[in-house]
């Protein structure tokens, strides 16, 4: 029998279709690279294998700088794209994974345990898809499962019994939607979530690394900081679901991800979340040293500052966040105080009114006026 064995270059790297220019250029510096080329051995170019990466910078910064929302979901659900599990690895000490949410069973979609982050013990949270198709299939693609939400409210009120701050990242295209998932309560589950999220009273943050999908999403990210990395996105539906709905065509997906304002900027602009992480150039996935020591110099800036404060403030502080949001052209009178909020009618409203009283009042005057001209 014939045994085959097959290799597998981890450093093998994945082209989006609008970076074929770019494919073909570090192609050719590979080429450069090796010396036994066709004509033999030969000496490596040094300078031309110099310009043509620099070639390669320019090219993936004119690309970069334009990207539009359906190119940005792309990078965003890049294969190569940093993970949860490679944050958690390589940015906390001590990590103690912790399973199950005593009703049910484990969901692996999520990894969860307590750790030491810049020598401060933290409970971390993360959705993870998994990096090859094995993995993926094992973590559901990062698509949690209501034992998973539930594993995290366990964890989470664990973590508010000791004051210990919570760090979350935030990486899947929904919760799962299957007939399991459903009849074990997954609206529920995610319900509870966001209500444990909103009530904890040590310092929360979250970072969204890929995509951040509809409620499975929101369920962890209902943090006092949400924290996006350059090219993640953060939305209620796919941009594909989203085109299905309004318009029953999936390849309108351009269309919806314009309208739904997904970017990482348009939701700092609309102050939905509070910082944008800056990636690499090329994305995240093309700099896992850079784009790690970018996250780790936000999480620091920012747990240092939660942790100055008493757990009132916290509490008050994400609360008047979430309902600060979308208020900018609203019902709030005074914008740094949420508690402005009044019931604002409108013109019709106020006539409908004023008839309600004119309206009996004429019929009063009618009523008096027939009596008048049968008695006199």
């Amino acid at each position: 029998m014939v045994k085959f064995l097959v290799y597998k270059d981890i450093n093998m790297k994945n082209y989006l279709n609008f970076e074929k220019d770019v494919e073909k250029l570090e192609a050719e510096i590979e080429k450069l690279k090796d010396p036994y080329n066709e004509d033999g051995l030969s000496e490596v170019d040094t300078q031309k294998i110099a310009i043509t990466q620099a070639e390669v910078d320019e090219k993936l910064k004119d690309i970069y700088s334009k990207l539009d929302p359906w190119q940005i979901t792309m990078v965003a659900r890049h294969e190569n794209r940093p993970k949860a599990k490679f944050f958690i690895d390589n940015l906390f000490s001590d990590f103690i994974s912790l399973s199950g949410d005593r009703h049910y069973g484990e969901d692996k979609s999520v990894l969860a345990g307590f750790a030491k982050f810049n020598g401060v013990s933290v409970l971390v949270i993360g959705q993870e898809k998994g990096e090859d198709l094995e993995t993926r299939i094992d973590r559901n693609f990062g698509m949690m499962r209501p034992e998973g939400y539930r594993k995290t409210i366990r964890l989470m009120k664990l973590a508010n019994k000791f004051n210990i701050p919570i760090i979350s990242f935030v990486d899947t295209p929904g919760a799962y939607p299957g007939v399991g998932a459903e009849e074990r309560g997954q609206a529920e589950a995610i319900a509870r979530s966001i209500e444990c999220c909103m009530e904890l009273k040590v310092p929360t943050l979250s970072v969204i690394i890929g995509e951040g999908g509809s409620g499975g999403a929101i369920a962890l990210a209902s943090s006092n900081k949400v924290i996006m990395l350059e090219n993640a996105i953060y939305s209620v539906i796919s941009p594909e679901g989203c085109a299905t709905i309004l318009w029953r065509d999936s390849k309108k997906m351009l269309d919806a991800a314009k309208a739904m304002k997904l970017s990482a900027k348009d939701l700092l602009e609309l102050k939905v979340i509070d910082e944008i992480i800056s990636e690499p150039l090329g994305g995240a996935h093309r700099d896992r040293d850079l784009i790690l020591e970018n996250v780790k110099n936000s999480l620091i800036s920012n747990l240092e500052n939660l942790l100055q404060k008493s757990s009132i403030e916290i509490i008050n502080e994400r609360k008047e966040k979430f309902l600060k949001i979308g208020r900018d052209r609203g019902f709030v009178s005074d914008k740094a105080d949420p508690s402005s909020l009044t019931v604002r009618t409108s013109k019709i409203n106020n006539v409908i009114k004023s008839k309600q009283i004119i309206f009996p009042t004429i019929v009063l005057l009618l009523i008096l006026l027939a009596l008048t001209l049968i008695f006199f």
